[in-house]
């Protein structure tokens, strides 16, 4: 028999870790070639990792709820090869390289140790070099890192909980500490979840006769901390425009039927509204850009983020890539494709990565407006609100009259750090400018 290391899979470009959330198969289990071996999950996204050959299961390497470095062996497979037939080596240059990361970990937690007390009883707790250069970095020490309540496994400091450290530390005094974290809930909850990035709460919330205790899923504790780690980073302003849509309404409802007949896909107002965006985009490029400490980032690129709503009421955010040079068919099919897929939690890690610009569409919901959080690292994201009937004040020929039209709301919420109201302002008026300037006779 061979055997061979299944390892933890690259799951995107900023992804350098990722956490066992369930083994689909036990020890001593059969595999087929391409069958699901376990589930992990990123703070971007939930995947399926496959075995690449058939076998059986011989041993796990990582627990569930584990988080695991990218490149990680994390099970090995015992295959039906024969048993003449050598295992691979492992090539000398990833050799080099594992052994490099290793020096470099202990080297950081040495530089960590030299600089600080020894550290308390409980100092044999394991932390990953992610974690030991985050806290190189912000000059954290032992200590202190010692003192980090974990969420991980056994009490492991993610990611995740050291980041949330800094952000608090840097908001609070130097000797406050979140000591309830890990507590369980008892007859009161904290105000704010273990990694919530906000100022530690002085009280607790008293029970009441028929409150009902509701763990946060993982994705919403995932949501939470990345919506206030944006409001933290950004100044958020909104701002608001009326457009007139009736030319797409009408359009819309002319071509529907033949547009599914023929491409056999509904078309929506979602890729009506993604190509008003691009051109609006193309007119005001910095609005496309990213902020990088003192460093403005200007894409070349147009991905236009989509939020899609899940069975869970969980948010996701799909990334249309190279919106600008795709046609009214591309866009209809790329948008059902990723909604679909997303409600099906189908969507591969390098599908909601990339974005530049999020649309998110509160008019779903049968709101008229809305104020959106901005997807970090962006600098701005628009929300359509709901199509209504109104009636409105037309210019013509023959004088000004009153007619029903069909209104909408638009609102922009922008990084007031690079994106001015003069800036934010036009590109909002500019997407409402399309909208209503619709061509009613124009092909798909």
């Amino acid at each position: 028999m061979a055997e061979f290391q299944l390892v933890m899979p690259k799951m995107g470009e900023s992804i350098a870790e990722a956490t066992i959330i369930r083994w689909s198969k036990n020890e001593g289990d059969s595999i087929a070639a391409d069958e699901t071996v376990l589930e992990i999950a990123t703070d971007k996204v939930d995947s399926e990792v496959p075995s690449p050959k058939g076998g059986v299961l011989k041993k796990k390497l990582f627990k569930e709820n584990d988080v695991v470095a990218v490149g990680t062996a994390i099970a090995i497979i015992e295959t039906e090869a024969s048993a003449a037939a050598a295992p691979t080596p492992t090539p000398p240059a990833e050799v080099k390289k594992a052994a490099a990361e290793v020096e470099k970990t202990v080297e950081v937690a040495k530089q960590l140790i030299q600089t600080t007390p020894a550290p308390s009883n409980s100092g044999n707790r394991f932390y990953s070099p992610l974690v030991l250069n985050i806290a190189k970095e912000e000059n954290i020490s032992m200590i202190e890192l010692e003192k980090i309540a974990g969420t991980g496994s056994e009490g492991r400091v993610t990611k995740r909980d050291i980041l949330a450290y800094v952000q608090n530390r840097a908001g609070a005094s130097a000797n406050t500490t979140p000591s309830t974290a890990a507590a369980p809930v008892q007859n009161y909850v904290n105000e704010t979840a273990p990694a919530a990035v906000s100022k530690p709460t002085s009280g607790k919330i008293t029970l009441m006769q028929g409150d009902e205790i509701i763990e946060m899923d993982r994705m919403r504790k995932l949501i939470a901390d990345h919506m206030v780690m944006s409001k933290a980073t950004s100044p958020h302003v909104t701002s608001f425009v009326e457009a007139d849509v009736t030319n797409m309404v009408l359009w819309r409802e002319k071509v529907k039927k033949n547009f599914e007949k023929r491409e056999g896909e509904k078309i929506t107002f979602t890729p009506l509204f993604i190509e008003c965006v691009v051109k609006a985009i193309k007119d005001y490029p910095m609005i496309n850009i990213s902020v990088d400490g003192n460093q403005i980032i200007k894409r070349k690129n147009i991905n236009i983020g989509m939020a899609a709503a899940l069975p869970s009421g969980n948010l996701i955010v799909p990334v249309i890539k190279n919106a600008d040079t795709m046609n009214m068919v591309g866009l209809t099919k790329s948008v059902n494709d990723m909604a679909n897929r997303a409600r099906a939690n189908k969507l591969a890690p390098d599908e909601i990565q990339g974005g530049t610009f999020t649309l998110t569409n509160v008019g779903g919901f049968g709101n008229v407006m809305g104020t959106p959080i901005i997807n970090q690292p962006q600098v701005a994201i628009m929300a359509t609100g709901s199509i209504k009937k109104k009636p409105a004040v037309l210019e013509t020929e023959m004088g000004d009259v009153i007619a029903i039209r069909h209104i909408m709301f638009l609102s922009l919420s922008y990084d007031h750090r690079v994106v001015d109201g003069s800036l934010g302002g036009s590109f909002l008026r500019r997407v409402a400018d399309y909208m209503e300037q619709w061509d009613m006779n124009r092909e798909y």
